[in-house]
């Protein structure tokens, strides 16, 4: 199955057991369009719509929703989504070298409420030392999102313009920047230093380029929602497993 393979594909390069993929959102600034009086008003006092990706191991684009204007706070289709996708996700399944089976997820940050098919890291505040390296396990597998929409805006200038087209229409031209990324990626991969690099020897992260652009506005999500008791055991039991024999790697505690 598919998403198997992306899962084994995560564990294999990153080394997060039963990932999926990793979810961010990123708002796509607008010239307030005519008529619109706040529909496209954001956070950021800009206008603008919001491009959310899940991105699988290898940097593509596995789903992406365009077009939810920037008020997000308001309510968007994100959970709906959520709940598609997992309605399809393989059944648990154990970690390597355990047999408690676990739920397949994806991963995000702390704009994202934290489910059992949504891991995110805990906060920083009083965090115990095996959070500190769960939430570095995790950020190590999250920074492929990242990087697939730091390489997206480097290739394809429109996410730093103020945008005076119709919404409907630069909602056109993300979604094309999305599948043309994609397409690069199958054919020529990510130019060199584009990308975040990871010596595989030390474990050190080195900026690529792309962290010299704009930064991009992160997508904020409804806040309020409250996380379950399911969704905090899997976390839980993701933080044992990642701090166990079966689970650590290496190099984890010299990187927090």
């Amino acid at each position: 199955m598919e998403w198997r393979e992306k899962a084994n594909l995560f564990q294999s390069r990153w080394q997060l057991p039963s990932c999926l993929g990793a979810l961010d959102g990123k708002h796509v600034t607008l010239r307030p369009p005519i008529g619109s009086g706040s529909t496209f008003y954001n956070y950021k006092s800009t206008f603008s719509i919001v491009l959310m990706a899940l991105v699988d191991a290898d940097y593509k684009c596995m789903w992406v929703d365009v077009g939810c204007n920037g008020r997000i706070s308001d309510g968007c289709s994100l959970q709906q989504a959520l709940d598609r996708r997992s309605s399809m996700f393989p059944d648990p399944a154990p970690c390597p070298g355990d047999e408690r089976p676990l739920s397949y997820y994806i991963v995000a940050d702390d704009a994202f409420p934290l489910q059992e098919n949504l891991m995110k890291p805990y906060s920083h505040k009083d965090m115990i030392h095996e959070h500190r390296i769960f939430n570095y396990r995790l950020s190590r597998a999250r920074r492929v999102v990242e990087n697939a929409f730091g390489i997206m805006a480097n290739r394809f200038r429109v996410y730093f313009t103020k945008n005076a087209l119709q919404p409907s229409k630069v909602t056109k031209i993300v979604l094309a920047t999305c599948t043309l990324h994609n397409m690069l990626r199958e054919e020529i991969g990510i130019t060199t230093r584009v990308a975040d690099v990871e010596d595989f020897n030390t474990h050190r992260v080195s900026d690529g380029s792309w962290r010299n652009d704009p930064v991009l506005a992160q997508a904020k999500l409804p806040s309020g929602t409250n996380n379950t008791t399911r969704a905090k055991a899997q976390r839980e039991y993701l933080v044992q497993y990642v701090n166990s024999p079966a689970g650590s790697v290496s190099w984890q505690e010299s990187m927090i």
